[in-house]
């Protein structure tokens, strides 16, 4: 635990110079109670104890239909060419990420509402929340480029000035997800373990990040520690399958080279009792498209 030159508490401290050490999670990973939404209580317990689960059929087959294509919509919408929310791939230019679109796509702005999801984000975090993040994924078949392991929370906390990892990640598939066409992978459990990053964040890290992550990463040393302590769990499932972790829990996928496509609706949600402070390892917070700093509660 240290002190930010702002006087602020920094109880997860990140970016160093030198040797980084595990730190011990502080927090809570489930903060409300089975009378607290729809979650019953021992899916509670199994995410509080692996720092995820899985709800099947969250989305009817003609709703993975509606939102399939409203992301071809969005993908050839020529007002989004040029935004700096389109995310492109770094190597064949095809769409990877459109951030902020529960404000671009009138249909995900209602899903992010939709009871099925604001009351487990709800329950999970045990407050009001509201949105840290929203994107829509294309992992197109083929050139689909994945990402390294890594903690979200550990970029949130450092680049957005996230306190504490009181958030948690709704990712809904639109498409299958298959072991073989780069599913997420999760290592359960640890999202009770905080791994501090190497490295002085650069100005505007974000413009390199979002297509391919190298600042924020644990080393290889860390990744063999904690995938012998905790284990691998994959992500697969049937499109309309919503798959709900913690912000601090391990994970990373691979590069698709199958011809199927993996697509996905991400959103997260943050407590309204954790809104972002100044960054704790950056000199700026990055855009507010990507760290939202609304912090209005998300209401039906």
């Amino acid at each position: 635990m240290t002190m930010m030159d702002t006087g602020v508490e920094d109880r997860y401290p990140t970016r160093v110079t030198g040797e980084a050490h595990p730190i011990d999670r502080v927090d809570p990973t489930v903060w409300g109670g089975e009378g607290d939404g729809p979650i019953d209580a021992a899916t509670l317990a199994a995410h509080d104890a692996r720092g995820y689960h899985i709800v099947e059929e969250t989305l009817s087959p003609a709703e993975v239909q509606g939102y399939w294509q409203e992301l071809v919509r969005l993908s050839g919408d020529p007002g989004l060419r040029g935004d700096e929310r389109v995310i492109t791939e770094k190597r064949s230019g095809e769409v990877r990420s459109i951030f902020e679109v529960h404000r671009i796509s009138p249909l995900i702005s209602e899903l992010v509402r939709d009871p099925r999801i604001l009351d487990r984000a709800r329950q999970i975090l045990g407050s009001e929340v509201y949105i840290h993040q929203s994107r829509v994924n294309y992992m197109p078949g083929f050139r689909g480029a994945g990402f390294y392991w890594h903690s979200d929370f550990e970029t949130w906390h450092a680049e957005d000035g996230m306190p504490g990892p009181r958030a948690v990640s709704c990712s809904i598939a639109l498409t299958d997800n298959y072991p073989f066409n780069g599913g997420l992978m999760v290592m359960p459990g640890s999202q009770r373990t905080f791994v501090p990053c190497v490295g002085a964040t650069p100005d505007d890290n974000y413009k390199a990040s979002l297509k391919e992550q190298e600042i924020g990463v644990p080393t290889e040393q860390d990744i063999t520690a904690l995938a012998a302590e905790y284990g691998i769990d994959q992500f697969t499932g049937p499109a309309g399958s919503a798959l709900w972790f913690d912000s601090n829990i391990m994970h990373g996928s691979g590069n698709n080279i199958t011809p199927y496509p993996r697509s996905n609706i991400f959103v997260v949600f943050n407590s309204v009792e954790n809104t972002l402070v100044e960054p704790y390892a950056a000199a700026k917070p990055r855009p507010s498209f990507i760290g939202g700093r609304d912090f209005t509660p998300v209401t039906r």
